[in-house]
């Protein structure tokens, strides 16, 4: 076959090359890359150049011809070099210290052999049997799939992976296609293709993001696996690559879908330097946050509480470190992000407004490797590599902190604080055989911080472990079966005055386990359908003395416990090339368990104290309240050319678990509590409609998506709530029903020299309480804004690279300020000043505005040296706006005083050192 694919390009090229006539070049080629002088040349002629990228990384070409000959050129631009050229035809072959031999040696044809002998499709290939796996290594070669048989007609399923070639990892998103007929897929988290084609002879092309294209030569008999190794591609800094990644804002069929690599978000600068997930999610369309260094972020209208947080599948409860100003994940070894706003998959629950899906690198298979980095409040290390070659591997990494040094910088009180953090990754990786894989990941996090002089410490940590077992039944059939424990947990610790000294600790355990299964059922139809079971057991409140000297009575909330299942199943349509519908429907079973005490309440008055006649008594394993329902998911896309579509979505979902906060941010405080017979699970419904078009080959991508959302049953609070230590909690919460609406418009560039993209948002959330066993109505039963009710948003994320070795980012942020609850008069009562406040958050605290700066710069990308190193430096809130994260008032000598309160009131300088080896 290698000798019949030589004979047939010497065949074309010199019959390319008898009718050719020789264009002339002319040109000044001033200090470019080898590369970019390379594009030059084939844009100028219709010469095609093949080399391996790392003979030219560091060559550079500085030349001025008039009407010379290819050669000519080529000889001027590398003289002096180690670099050799051949040229046959209209292809040119370029390569270091030996030509590549475009001739035939003499005698290669003797012995009578002819091509008929030399090229035989039965023999190609000895593993072209369906048990065996082929491993496609060679672009000219001829692979042959499965067992040949009679019939030559009828469809096949091509399966397989697609993985890193350097590091063995698998590559989410490649692409897997063939032009004739057009028929393609893309492979999952796992790296993992099916595809149906007809059987026959095909050209197979493989696309991943950052990757060389691979096509390959194939024969398909019967269904067989084919597995793909690509080489990252270092480019050209003005080439555009057309790529599986940049059409799929186009060609996918959910929509209010946003993905981010970790390479985009380490473009985004942040606070003190380091690469933030969250910071990163922020920049993106319809999501919000309170304020500055606040913890959580908002969805489309949603709080907090309702985003699912999933790190490998285990649930992060609270994903931050330091006040807020980092993020719980490590940049280096998160591999990509997955946020779905709308269109949720209906393998997603128990969650009302988004899922945000990290996942991190499973390690290099190949050879030990690592990453390091210092900046000016953390370090982190990162180690990954085989422990047995090509099929088991680890990646290990932790961050700490060193931030005292800044906190006694602080004025005034605040001088004395202390904080630190520290989190841990592990993971392992084990291929058993080409059916079987296993997965352990283990997530590990602490924080410890004290404010001012006050002797209360703050403590809070997330532990986290996860099992997955991927099994492939069959080249259409596959199944991932999961089981985890997560645990969140703080505690407060008071001991200013040792006989009131006391301890407050709160904590969420869940257990889970869930299957889902992927059914290539054919060309048109992919069906996912599984099943899962979260248990739950929350510990709401202990209250205790800190020591035996301490007088502090102890207080314990009663644990809680529910089990949560759900059952679903999804089809991915493809109705013809045009339309394509996304459909499924997830049922879920919420169970609320004993042992309990519920309270009852005077039927028709509203929940308060006063109002409790009695309570009732459940033991251990029995149902005390269940809740049940159906969850529909609709989404569909309808092409109207290669670049342009239009999409529409429905879904609903069910949410049986609610976070207790009476602050506008994530505050280790907070309380997590579940539906029970008094607080009834939250409900809510969405529609989206959005256009999508992509422009210059898809290098540009522009998207508006609208959409409104209804919500039920979403808890409110009276005024003054108290929510610590309440064993009537549901008299302080109130039932609401909420609308949140907006438009949502991005524009995004991701190749060439500048890049990123820009987003704005109009969105509205509001609320209104009808809770008849609520009391007293907020705001006469009118509507109001939500805490977090922010109506414009704009996000400018630039980055501009100057060479391979230099880039600069900027990072603009506008949005209207959140809605707050301000007095508006004052009278004299008892001998005191106190003050009339106006209706709920009936007023706002000024708009926000952020400017942030920073450089990167690279070392040399020498392919064989020990390190690589890089440097961030750049500056936070560049123009040093003070901006109002709240405002708040007290009483002093009688008077009430206003206060605004800001995080950063002046630019914050930062540098990061990061090496990789």
């Amino acid at each position: 076959m290698r000798y019949l694919t030589i004979i047939l390009l010497l065949i074309i090229t010199h019959t390319q090359a008898q009718v050719k006539e020789e264009a002339l070049i002319s040109g000044t080629f001033s200090n470019l890359q080898a590369t970019e002088f390379i594009l030059q040349l084939e844009a100028q002629t219709s010469y095609r150049f093949y080399y391996k990228g790392s003979d030219l990384d560091t060559l550079k070409v500085d030349i001025t011809v008039d009407k010379k000959t290819l050669t000519e050129v080529l000889g001027l631009a590398f003289k002096n070099t180690d670099l050799k050229y051949a040229i046959n035809g209209s292809n040119v072959f370029l390569s270091k210290n030996k030509a590549v031999e475009t001739r035939l040696p003499d005698g290669f044809l003797s012995n009578n052999n002819s091509v008929s002998e030399i090229y035989k499709p039965e023999a190609a290939n000895p593993l072209a049997v369906d048990d065996k796996v082929i491993n496609a290594t060679l672009e000219n070669k001829l692979y042959t799939i499965g067992i040949k048989t009679g019939s030559s007609t009828g469809m096949a399923t091509l399966s397989g992976t697609i993985r890193n070639i350097k590091t063995g990892e698998p590559l989410a998103g490649a692409s897997v296609y063939i032009e004739s007929p057009r028929s393609g897929t893309t492979a999952d988290q796992f790296g993992y293709y099916s595809l149906s084609i007809p059987k026959g002879q095909h050209v197979l092309y493989i696309k991943g993001s950052g990757m060389k294209e691979r096509k390959h030569q194939i024969i398909v008999h019967s269904d067989g696996k084919f597995n793909v190794e690509l080489q990252e591609q270092v480019l050209a800094l003005k080439e555009v690559i057309v790529s599986s990644e940049r059409a799929a804002n186009v060609t996918r069929v959910q929509l209010g879908v946003e993905k981010l690599t970790i390479k985009n978000i380490k473009q985004i600068p942040a606070v003190f330097g380091e690469a933030d997930v969250i910071k990163a999610v922020l920049t993106l369309p319809g999501v919000k946050s309170v304020g500055e260094a606040s913890s959580g972020f908002n969805v489309r209208g949603g709080s907090t509480d309702q985003n699912l947080i999933l790190f490998n599948d285990a649930t992060i409860y609270n994903p931050s470190h330091f006040f807020g100003f980092f993020s719980a994940f490590n940049p280096e070894v998160v591999k990509d992000i997955e946020l779905y706003k709308s269109s949720i998959p209906s393998r997603f629950g128990g969650r009302l407004s988004s899922v945000l899906d990290i996942h991190t690198r499973e390690g290099n298979k190949k050879e030990f490797s690592g990453s390091a980095g210092i900046g000016l409040l953390t370090s982190r290390l990162n180690i990954e590599g085989p422990i047995v070659q090509d099929r088991t591997s680890l990646i290990l990494g932790g961050r700490t902190t060193y931030s005292n040094w800044m906190l006694d910088l602080l004025p005034g009180q605040y001088n004395n604080s202390r904080a630190s953090f520290y989190d841990l990754n592990f993971g392992i990786n084990h291929i058993v055989n080409e059916k079987n894989t296993l997965f352990l990941t283990t997530y590990l996090s602490n924080d410890k911080f004290s404010l001012n002089k006050d002797t209360t410490s703050y403590a809070y940590n997330n532990k986290n472990v996860s099992l997955k077992w991927r099994h492939v039944f069959s080249n259409k059939l596959n199944a991932v079966f999961t089981t985890g424990k997560d645990f969140y947990g703080y505690n407060i610790s008071g001991n200013e005055i040792p006989t009131i000294s006391y301890k407050l600790d709160f904590n969420v355990n869940q257990s889970n386990f869930k299957s889902d299964f992927t059914w290539y059922l054919n060309p048109r139809h992919t069906i996912d359908l599984g099943f899962g079971s979260i248990y739950y057991k929350l510990n709401p409140g202990n209250f205790q003395p800190l020591n035996e000297a301490s007088l502090t009575k102890p207080d314990r909330l009663d644990a809680q416990q529910a089990l949560e299942s759900a059952v679903y199943i999804g089809d991915r349509f493809d109705v013809n090339q045009k339309l394509s519908l996304n459909y499924g429907v997830r049922y879920s079973l919420y169970n609320y368990l004993g042992p309990q005490q519920v309270n009852t309440y005077i039927s028709g008055s509203p929940r308060e104290e006063s109002s409790i006649t009695g309570v009732k008594t459940y033991d251990k394993g029995e149902f005390i309240k269940n809740y049940q329902g159906p969850e529909f998911r609709l989404s569909g896309r309808y092409s109207i050319n290669d670049d342009l579509s239009v999409k529409a979505g429905y879904n609903t979902l069910r949410q049986y678990i609610h976070l207790l906060s009476n602050t506008t941010s994530i505050a280790p405080t907070d309380i997590w509590r579940l539906s029970d017979p008094n607080i009834r699970p939250q409900f809510g419904d969405q529609v989206s409609i959005g256009i999508y078009k992509n422009l210059k080959s898809n290098s540009i991508e522009t998207s508006v998506e609208v959409y409104y959302k209804r919500l039920q049953d979403f808890l409110d609070y009276k005024s003054g709530a108290s929510l610590i230590m309440n064993h009537n909690i549901e008299t302080e919460v109130l039932n609401t029903r909420g609308k949140a609406y907006g438009a949502e418009f991005m524009i995004r560039k991701s190749a060439g020299k500048m890049n990123g993209w820009l987003s704005y948002t109009y969105s509205r959330t509001l609320l209104q309480m009808d809770d008849e066993l609520g009391g007293q109505q907020i705001n006469g039963g009118r509507y109001y804004p939500a805490n977090y009710d922010k109506p414009h948003d704009l996000s400018l994320i630039g980055n501009y690279r100057f060479s391979h070795r230099f880039s600069i980012s900027v990072n603009a942020l506008y949005s209207t300020g959140r809605p707050i609850t301000l007095p508006i008069s004052k009278y004299m009562y008892a001998g005191s000043q106190r003050v009339l406040y106006s209706d709920r958050n009936a007023y706002r605290i000024p708009d926000y505005f952020r400017t942030d700066f920073s450089m990167n710069i690279e070392g040399n990308h020498k392919v064989r040296q020990l390190t690589h190193n890089s440097w961030t430096i750049g500056i936070y809130n560049i123009t040093g706006r003070n901006n109002a994260y709240s405002t708040y008032f007290t009483s002093e000598g009688g008077a009430i005083r206003g206060y605004q309160l800001s995080i950063f009131a002046s630019a914050m300088p930062f540098v990061n050192y990061n090496i990789r080896f």
